[in-house]
């Protein structure tokens, strides 16, 4: 009789896995295939800058709290997993695109880096500087320098960083393998150019979950410290258009990239690309 109940038992068990697993797939199909969103800071085309401009202006005093409440504080230890594949040794020329309030660049300065941060969003810049400033001196490290730019037309001349990295920033431009074509051109030959964003899983169930959060959950964070549900909403809508790690590792070996490889974070989440310039 106890052996009748187990084997029902497991079969109930089966049954449900199957189901959970069938809806999941299911979900994550209406979620990757569903028609865009409307968000007032997502456009394509000419107006993207300044749509994109608009959006980091008013996230800038908070966002790095948001950050730590969304991921969980998990994004600190992606950043810090950048720096170590990064590698940057003391003396080494490092440039951080898209470097908002600064954290990377810091990082790169603390491994004893000439770092230098580049955003076009001037609220953000505002807040990196004020941290470079107290960061100054300490522990005997040079501060990053902070520029005012655009990734897409980064103001040095071939061939002059040993490091290039990006966070979540490369996913915002209007153009994004413009973006990665341009940390290519500045890299020095043997230079290492990595991108940290958020992916897409491949595993369907756990994809399912993930985008399901970014849809109903992660709007939440810019309603309740904002006032503007859209500020977050727009992550979901900018990663529909955006290849993420498989696409943008295919795009470094379009250009000449050497020893590309993707480093799956959470499960494909986040993700690091990495690669060398030849």
């Amino acid at each position: 009789m106890q052996l009748k109940l187990r084997i029902f038992q497991a079969r109930i068990l089966k049954r449900d896995r199957r189901t959970l697993a069938t809806h999941s797939v299911r979900l994550a199909d209406r979620v990757t295939l569903a028609p865009a969103m409307t968000n007032e800071y997502y456009e394509q085309g000419a107006r993207r800058a300044a749509k994109v401009g608009d959006l980091f202006g008013k996230i800038a005093p908070r966002y790095d709290l948001i950050n730590d409440l969304q991921s969980l504080g998990l994004h600190r230890w992606w950043k810090r997993r950048l720096i170590d594949v990064a590698g940057p040794k003391p003396g080494a020329r490092a440039l951080d695109l898209c470097c908002g309030t600064g954290d990377v660049a810091l990082a790169l300065a603390r491994r004893g880096a000439e770092a230098v941060g580049l955003d076009f969003s001037g609220p953000m810049l505002s807040i990196a500087e004020s941290r470079g400033t107290r960061a100054a001196g300490i522990d005997g490290k040079p501060a990053p320098r902070f520029l005012l730019g655009d990734a897409q037309a980064i103001p040095f001349p071939d061939n002059s960083f040993d490091v290039v990295t990006v966070s979540y920033g490369l996913r915002n431009l209007a153009n994004w393998t413009e973006g990665l074509r341009e940390m290519f051109r500045v890299a020095r030959p043997g230079g290492r150019l990595l991108v940290l964003d958020f992916g897409k899983p491949d595993n369907a169930v756990w994809r399912g979950f993930y985008l399901a959060y970014l849809r109903a959950v992660v709007p939440l964070f810019g309603r309740f410290f904002l006032g503007d549900a859209q500020a977050y909403a727009y992550i979901l809508e900018s990663l529909r258009q955006y290849p993420a790690q498989r696409g943008v590792a295919e795009q470094m070996r379009q250009l000449g990239c050497c020893e590309v490889r993707i480093i799956q974070l959470l499960w494909g989440v986040m993700s690091i690309n990495y690669a060398h310039k030849p």
